[in-house]
């Protein structure tokens, strides 16, 4: 599919900055640290990029000279790991000369002098809306002496227009919209990140064309409410049509999306995605209470019945879709009958998986004042019940695919690789796969395509072992062609204060992608299956 060359024009261009050059004469080094959802991992990768423009250098998982925070603030917990972190940098500082430490997101955003009263070493805080100004905030803390902050109330740059710098090789985050027009009175998130902001489809198909160019076969589309994409620009399919559009991309493989809203989720969404090769059997659907008392508190305009006829319709037309949802446990006011109802939807829902939190007071929302606050015992009671319904349904839909065939994706290695000598890959519904490498098989590449079979099932992962020896069945992909390239670029990269950094260059404003340990961020995601409120 050819794109328009006009759509490319828009970018952001980020100048050479000074301050990325140390006294010697060498590059200052940088890392990203992310704490929060997909589009912090997205926003993550805008910051790197915007920071390799200006001169920075990956510091390559050294200590760096640079440190950034980019923040999350859905739950409490986001605020204690970012003064965790801080805490702990403040000692690295004293002993690092020239070090600077910027924090940025959501919960700079809303605490905003706040975090430099607590830790007062800081050198730079920015928001959501002013992601570009990163670089030259730092060179401004640097001449000056002196901690910048600079908060802005509306969108200065659309952050897709920034340099990038991609955490994978074969998959790819795109922004279509930010911000949110909901009110739901547990979330903070529409203070934070400001009113919905559409892209013009043909950015966003470009955007994909380039990561495609580049090799990707897979990307997410991301939006506070995906499927209200649109309505700055009054066409209410506009999501339904992007997804088609972007399935006639040639080389794209898989497409996936995230997060919906229930209340605005159409049936034009459900057949483009069952009528859509590229796009994945899977779907992200927040349920977050099935009680419909709670669902009016948190003024989510559907109720459990609307949301339970969504997956109807949707498994109708896509049988083995994967659904998964995030669900609020001890909500002001929820009583044990509300509860009860929350556990009826989720047994009959078959979730994939839930992610579930503790309710959370988040000052400057309705909920944070409302009365009938639920004791934290009583919350804790409750998410533990969910917690072991979810698993029992998670371990039996998993235990159905036993003996399925699928096609994995194959993955930059996982935490137990090493351990297990299994290499891990997604299935088409985002189920993640441990599969065995047989002796004398050949090893596919991260990005390409391997076909096996599923011989064991556990709640959150699915086993593929090999029954009779016989090599992998892998099909090579272009991802993983440029997968082989980043690496033998990655062999010449310079170690610290040289010249170049990370996997490969840098484009500006729209995306190159990098290796993942070679991009200098690291991702801590607010959706956590092993922190203690999952």
């Amino acid at each position: 599919m050819s794109i328009v060359a006009p759509a490319l024009a828009r970018r952001t261009v980020i100048a050479p900055s000074a301050a990325a050059i140390d006294d010697s004469g060498q590059a200052r080094t940088y890392e990203v640290r992310t704490f929060g959802c997909q589009m912090n991992v997205h926003d993550s990768e805008r910051l790197s990029g915007s920071l390799e423009a200006a001169g920075y250098v990956s510091a390559n998982g050294g200590e760096a000279d640079i440190v950034v925070i980019n923040t999350c603030a859905v739950r409490e917990n986001a605020d204690n790991k970012l003064y965790g972190n801080l805490g702990y940098l403040a000692s690295v500082k004293r002993k690092h000369a020239g070090m600077q430490i910027a924090v940025g997101g959501c919960l700079a955003q809303k605490d905003k002098n706040t975090i430099l009263e607590k830790a007062p070493w800081v050198d730079v805080v920015f928001g959501t809306h002013n992601m570009g100004s990163l670089p030259s905030l730092l060179e401004r803390a640097r001449h000056n002496g002196e901690a910048q902050l600079e908060i802005l109330e509306s969108l200065e740059t659309f952050p897709s227009t920034l340099p990038t710098k991609r955490d994978s090789s074969y998959s790819g985050w795109v922004s279509i919209s930010v911000g949110c027009n909901n009110t739901c009175t547990f979330c903070i998130v529409p203070a934070l990140r400001g009113k919905e902001k559409d892209r013009r489809p043909g950015e966003i198909l470009a955007e994909i064309q380039s990561l495609v160019d580049d090799g990707a076969i897979e990307v997410t589309l991301l939006g506070q409410n995906v499927n209200s994409y649109g309505v700055e620009f009054g066409d209410r399919l506009a999501f339904s049509k992007l997804l088609r559009a972007a399935g006639k991309i040639e080389g794209l493989e898989r497409i996936r999306f995230t997060s919906p809203h229930p209340a605005a989720f159409t049936d034009d969404v459900i057949d483009a995605m069952a009528e859509t090769p590229a796009v994945m059997p899977q779907l992200h659907m927040p349920l977050q209470s099935g009680s419909d008392r709670i669902l009016k508190s948190m003024r989510r305009s559907y109720r459990g019945a609307k949301f339970l006829g969504i997956l109807d319709r949707v498994r109708a037309q896509m049988p083995n879709a994967a659904i998964s949802t995030d669900i609020i446990v001890g909500f002001p006011g929820e009583t044990e009958e509300d509860f009860q109802e929350t556990l009826r939807v989720v047994e009959l829902a078959r979730f994939a998986t839930a992610f579930t939190f503790q309710y959370s007071i988040r000052p400057g929302t309705p909920a944070a004042t409302m009365p009938d606050q639920v004791p934290k015992a009583v919350v804790q009671d409750r998410y533990e019940r969910l917690a072991a319904l979810q698993e029992r349904i998670s371990l039996e839909e998993n235990q159905t695919l036993i003996g399925r065939e699928v096609e994995l994706l194959v993955a930059n290695g996982g935490r137990k690789d090493s351990d297990t000598h299994r290499l891990s890959g997604r299935a088409p519904d985002s189920r993640l796969v441990h599969f065995d490498v047989p002796a004398g098989s050949a090893r596919p590449r991260p990005g390409d395509m391997v076909t096996v079979t599923v011989t064991q099932a556990a709640p959150f992962h699915l086993i593929a072992d090999s029954t009779d020896g016989a090599p992998l069945r892998i099909r090579s992909t272009r991802a993983g062609d440029a997968w082989d390239r980043l690496e033998a670029q990655s062999c010449g990269l310079p170690s610290h204060g040289g010249s170049t950094g990370g996997a490969g260059p840098v484009s500006l404003g729209l995306p190159t992608i990098g290796l993942r340990l070679a991009s200098g961020s690291t991702t801590i995601p607010i959706y956590n299956v092993n922190d203690d409120e999952r």
